[in-house]
């Protein structure tokens, strides 16, 4: 799935026009992570990184927590991620309300995606058509929970470089 249609994100772009003021509130669940697509599109276009985005459902998902807890809280995985990725956190909580616009905006990368289960980790670049404002995603790949940073990071780092080497 190298390349997402615009189609579906046509959708989550105009619901992130609306999101940029409501779920600037909003805080995610881990520290350094955004929650605003339009904000890591803007930061992974300042610095080329790609956006790594963590599907997650932050307050009743095990796997979700222990992935959090086994990697993203780790000063090593921060540390990586600072260097490499722009974190982008889309959330599923059953017990807490997300702002309506982060909701939609979440369940339209999730249907872009195709996500069917927690935690899932996708990789990608993204780039906005300017005349239309759609998103174009380049799919880098995905992955799961990892029982540590170093597995996890080993495997981003080879999706990283399949796209330098041009064959994701």
């Amino acid at each position: 799935m190298p390349k997402l249609g615009t189609l579906l994100l046509l959708m989550i772009f105009s619901c992130s026009i609306y999101s940029q003021t409501t779920s600037s509130t909003h805080k995610p669940e881990n520290e350094g992570w955004l929650v605003n697509l339009d904000e890591a599109y803007s930061k992974s276009k300042k610095s080329g990184k790609p956006i790594l985005a963590n599907f997650t459902g932050s307050d009743w998902c095990g796997w979700c927590k222990r992935l959090t807890r086994d990697v993203f809280s780790k000063d090593d995985f921060k540390s990586w991620a600072t260097e490499n990725v722009i974190l982008l956190e889309l959330d599923f909580p059953r017990r807490k309300k997300l702002p309506e616009d982060l909701r939609n905006q979440n369940v339209g990368l999730q249907r872009a995606f195709k996500v069917r289960g927690y935690p899932t980790i996708w990789l990608f670049d993204i780039d906005k058509d300017p005349s239309s404002g759609q998103y174009q995603i380049d799919a880098l790949g995905k992955t799961g929970y990892t029982r540590t940073v170093a597995e996890f990071t080993s495997g981003l780092e080879k999706m990283i470089s399949r796209k330098s080497a041009g064959t994701h």
